[in-house]
């Protein structure tokens, strides 16, 4: 295979993207509204109630009442970066999770996003999938080069994710920060704008309502969409 950075690539046409912008995003399956407490803390709260280990590999929670929680989205809400929504389930009616974008870097095109949290009744559904489609359709057709996925390096389920949705594994830094007293190791993944248009097309087949059964059950795994897109695989995930 052919050395892919011998070269140096001019980019043409390009001029930094606008920060997100503060407004919802919406879906088929699922509606990104920006986080604010007095709309969202108690519909959260009660979503994540009983299931601390949601809160495992986050440098914050859990909380243990709903006015600790709603003092910490307090906190957060109206940030710039992290840039934090709400995810509400179109199937369900409900909140059931939080995803922000994060080092948001419009000089170099690059974007992250993180602070994922989902209560276990929106793991695994397509308002889950969508809500980090909306995420990532957004930053790409802002102009955005580089789309970041990162997690500590022992949580498989968030590097299953990453590689389900497209992301190409980068490698893990090792000791890159300190959390809850304990060390982090973070595995590093993204997409870039030229594999956006395929990965798109990935998204667009798998949220289609006929790739779905009258039982839910996808008939073609997202996974298997966007393999051919993939750069890189985490080599953890084969062992």
């Amino acid at each position: 295979m052919s050395n892919p950075y011998r070269h140096r690539e001019t980019v043409e046409g390009w001029s930094p993207p606008p920060r997100p912008a503060a407004a919802p995003m919406n879906g088929r399956y699922c509606l990104l509204e920006p986080l604010r407490a007095g709309r969202h803390a108690a519909a959260l709260f009660d979503a994540y109630h009983g299931n601390d280990a949601v809160w495992d590999y986050l440098p914050y929670g859990p909380f243990s009442s709903l006015e600790q929680y709603a003092e910490w989205l307090r906190s957060v809400e109206g940030l710039d970066d992290p840039a934090f929504y709400a995810i509400h389930d179109n199937d369900t009616g409900r909140r059931g999770g939080v995803a922000a974008y994060l080092r948001i870097t419009p000089q170099a095109g690059s974007i992250e996003v993180g602070h994922i949290n989902l209560a276990p009744a929106l793991q695994g559904t397509r308002a889950a999938t969508e809500a980090i489609y909306l995420m990532m359709r957004h930053a790409f057709e802002a102009g955005y080069r580089r789309f970041e996925w990162k997690c500590d390096a022992l949580n498989m389920g968030s590097r299953r994710a990453a590689q389900r949705l497209g992301f190409s594994y980068e490698g893990v830094f090792r000791q890159a920060t300190v959390v809850k007293g304990h060390n982090r190791d973070t595995a590093w993944f993204a997409m870039i704008d030229k594999e956006w248009p395929a990965l798109q097309t990935a998204f667009d087949s798998w949220l289609d309502p006929d790739n779905f059964a009258a039982d839910g059950q996808q008939k073609t795994r997202l996974s298997d969409l966007t393999k051919p897109v993939r750069f890189a695989d985490d080599p953890a995930l084969a062992l």
